[in-house]
């Protein structure tokens, strides 16, 4: 078989590459400015004499926020000072919000060394990182609330 082939100059090949980065430049306004009609076209303007959160939903907020400023406020009586009663606080919120993310890494480190660590030993070592290091997390979340009340009762003098 005869295969003709077509010989090429080094001028045609020069032009298709400019031809082809015009076309790349064409393609990349293009799409620009598709994106901006978009924007400017497909967004919601709001006006500051509409009312976005209606009156129970605001008062519901401004419960919320009375709700939590007592709380802060109660801890500061407690403890006698603006600052350990804020830092008692701050860690009463983060021994509570702990437990749930805590059991989520336990549940995800479990996963890695049960189901996942059968087939493959890389992750076997990883689930079992996973689980160590989110038990100590808690423990350590759920004793410091406990520590910092000590030291503050006892320690201060």
């Amino acid at each position: 078989m005869m295969y003709k082939y077509k010989k090429r100059k080094l001028e045609d090949f020069f032009e298709y590459k400019e031809g082809a980065k015009i076309m790349k430049k064409t393609i990349a306004i293009f799409a620009l400015l598709i994106v901006l009609l978009g924007i400017f076209t497909f967004t919601n303007k709001v006006y500051a004499a509409e009312r976005i959160i209606d009156n129970e939903t605001e008062s519901k907020i401004v419960e919320l926020k009375e709700g939590q400023t007592k709380s802060l406020k109660e801890y500061q009586d407690k403890y006698g000072s603006d600052i350990y009663g804020l830092v008692a606080y701050i860690l009463n919120i983060v021994r509570i919000y702990s437990i749930p993310f805590c059991f989520l890494g336990i549940t995800i480190g479990a996963i890695h060394r049960y189901i996942i660590g059968i087939r493959k030993l890389d992750t076997l070592e990883k689930g079992m990182g996973l689980i160590v290091t989110f038990v100590t997390l808690l423990i350590i979340c759920q004793v410091l609330p406990l520590a910092f009340a000590m030291f503050v009762k006892f320690g201060r003098g």
